[in-house]
């Protein structure tokens, strides 16, 4: 919130991202210039995947990766109820339909376990409609994705990767070719195709926008044609060989994601320390279950969230969000389970209970102040704040049990 004297996100932009867009604004090439194919080639050496398509957000690359492998009116996608809507809306822009499986507790991704039981039963019907697999690295914390990528494979199953919160995340998996040996391997290189996101709340940014990834040349050159208003390889004016979007990232944007891509790798290590210290800072306090570190993955964080522990309610944690924000802190609470929301109890009749483990844990997540120029006195001052606020909380919850 604008009013937060510790805000919740804060973009950094220095000088180097204003003089490259600046340089752009200078040019005739606002749009489809030369800033777009270097943004796309730098982003897809970066990852280590052979094609990037750059699109205007995080949510336009998931449609277009639904269109491009031809998820359409009643094919069912697996995917996670617990991330931002738009990871289901995607399918829904299709006629598509998403079928939810619940998270695991500790990591809040999708359950593999369940998610292999959903596949067996779906997949068994008499005229499955299974098509697809779409899991979500929520909150940059990669999911299981050698297991999920074996689903994929066995069922014949599609896999769009969903690593809009995940830019630069790894995994440490054995090598194929090796199999003694093991070695780290990023989150958007697993499947058919996979989104990031640089909204400004974002690990970088570029404004709006996001870039699909992928290894397949023809998914590539669907996805460049559909956000491009379906025009072809060649871009011939007001030639249209498909149905297409307004899709396109600008140079503007391109340029920002230039900048913020050269100090990428320091934009994460100084977000993984700040996660640390909040660790370190908050580890006293009980009734917070703080993001744990994995040895076998490697987070990119996106944001830091909280949860209180299972006894505490959600009227307790907007207790807190309240008191948080009344001392110019902001917070929120990531995230609102996708089966309940409204439009989705309308659709499909979801209900409280479907989901519990989702459920549970959205009623109980916290989401932190955290951007790359979060001070240490800071963190400080969000801890006191929420020593002072849990001490409330419990001598309310003191004079309502007596």
């Amino acid at each position: 919130m604008s009013d937060m004297r510790i805000p919740l996100s804060n973009p950094d932009i220095t000088e180097r991202e204003c003089r490259l867009v600046l340089e752009v604004l200078k040019t005739p090439n606002l749009s489809l210039g030369p800033k777009l194919p270097e943004f796309e080639e730098k982003l897809a050496r970066f990852i280590g995947a052979p094609h990037a398509v750059a699109v205007n957000s995080g949510t336009s690359g998931l449609h277009l990766c639904v269109r491009a492998l031809d998820i359409k009116d009643g094919d069912e996608v697996i995917t996670t109820p617990f991330s931002f809507v738009a990871s289901a809306n995607c399918l829904l822009f299709e006629r598509a339909v998403p079928v939810f499986v619940d998270i695991e507790d500790k990591g809040m991704n999708i359950d593999v376990e369940k998610l292999a039981e959903a596949c067996r039963r779906l997949a068994a019907r008499k005229k499955s409609r299974l098509k697809a697999l779409l899991p979500v690295h929520v909150f940059g914390r990669p999911c299981e994705m050698a297991e999920i990528e074996k689903l994929a494979e066995r069922y014949g199953l599609r896999l769009i990767e969903d690593s809009c919160e995940a830019i630069g995340s790894e995994i440490m998996l054995e090598r194929p070719d090796r199999p003694q040996e093991k070695a780290w391997r990023k989150a958007g290189t697993f499947g058919d195709c996979s989104v990031f996101a640089f909204y400004p709340n974002k690990q970088m940014t570029t404004g709006e926008g996001g870039m699909i990834v992928t290894a397949d040349a023809e998914i590539a050159r669907l996805c460049r044609s559909m956000r491009n208003q379906g025009r072809g390889e060649g871009g011939e004016w007001l030639q249209h060989e498909r149905l297409g979007y307004n899709y396109r990232l600008s140079d503007i944007n391109c340029a920002l994601g230039l900048a913020q891509l050269e100090r990428l790798e320091d934009i994460l290590k100084t977000r993984e320390r700040k996660a640390r210290l909040y660790n370190e800072r908050l580890a006293d306090l009980a009734e917070l279950v703080l993001p744990a570190f994995e040895p076998d993955k490697k987070i990119s964080w996106f944001v830091y969230v909280v949860r209180l522990q299972d006894r505490f309610t959600q009227d307790d944690r907007d207790f807190i969000l309240a008191g948080l924000r009344e001392k110019g802190i902001g917070c929120g609470n990531y995230f609102s389970p996708i089966h309940l929301q409204p439009f989705y109890r309308r659709m499909f009749g979801y209900r409280e209970g479907d989901f519990p483990i989702t459920e549970k844990t959205a009623e109980r997540t916290i989401a932190l102040p955290f951007y790359n120029h979060l001070q240490e006195e800071q963190i400080d001052d969000i801890y006191n704040a929420l020593k002072e606020i849990l001490g409330g909380l419990a001598s309310k919850r003191k004079r309502y049990d007596g």
